[in-house]
């Protein structure tokens, strides 16, 4: 998929905040809160966007925040340097993870797992830098299990994602972090299966060689 292995910059940084602050204050800071609590250690925060999740990681966390749109991640810098914790914002892509094996003791995604192209390179990339027996921590809108709902996503996939930034509703993340090779010790549903909140375990086996430097 050389070329087309994640979403282009959209450059609608301002408005996506505006459009999100009603559902944050609703519902997604409480959710967000808790997946964050779950994170300790060196974490790695992919698609940190205008920086939502960044005010909730607790005390002893380190995070690296990788975004590729130039503007949300400027304005993710702005969150990073208001946050309690040092944060880091880096650009990169999922699929192509700019950091050594074995670099995070824990990695975290929020609704940012939907706009990547190829999800099992980058659920590869993903298992790779965290540690062996490493948690993998997501919110994310995902494909319903349920009909008629699952067919409209099906059917309205291709244009939202036209017009969204590359957001596909018809994502089956769950499958895809079970066929990725973690253990999904934790599965939390919300708004009818519509959101789920996932907490899953990197395989545990041989430790890669210790990280030079």
């Amino acid at each position: 998929m050389a070329g087309a292995n994640t979403t282009p910059p959209g450059g609608h940084a301002i408005v996506y905040d505006a459009f999100m602050w009603p559902f944050e204050r609703a519902a997604l800071g409480a959710w967000r809160r808790r997946l964050a609590a779950r994170a300790r250690g060196r974490v790695l925060e992919v698609g940190a966007g205008t920086g939502s999740q960044l005010r909730w990681y607790p005390d002893g966390a380190e995070v690296t925040a990788l975004e590729p749109d130039p503007g949300m991640a400027a304005r993710a810098r702005r969150a990073a340097a208001r946050a309690a914790v040092p944060v880091t914002v880096v650009d990169g892509v999922a699929e192509r993870l700019p950091f050594a094996a074995a670099s995070f003791e824990a990695a975290v995604t929020s609704f940012s797992f939907c706009t990547v192209a190829d999800p099992a390179a980058a659920l590869g990339e993903l298992r790779r830098v965290l540690i062996p027996g490493g948690r993998l921590l997501m919110l994310e809108h995902v494909h319903l299990r349920w009909q008629p709902g699952r067919r409209l996503q099906s059917w309205a996939a291709p244009a939202w994602a036209a017009v969204a930034g590359g957001c596909r509703l018809d994502r089956d993340t769950v499958r895809f972090v079970r066929e990725a090779g973690f253990s999904v010790l934790r599965e939390r549903s919300h708004v009818l299966g519509w959101i789920v909140e996932i907490e899953a375990r990197s395989p545990v086996g041989l430790r890669p060689p210790p990280i030079s430097g």
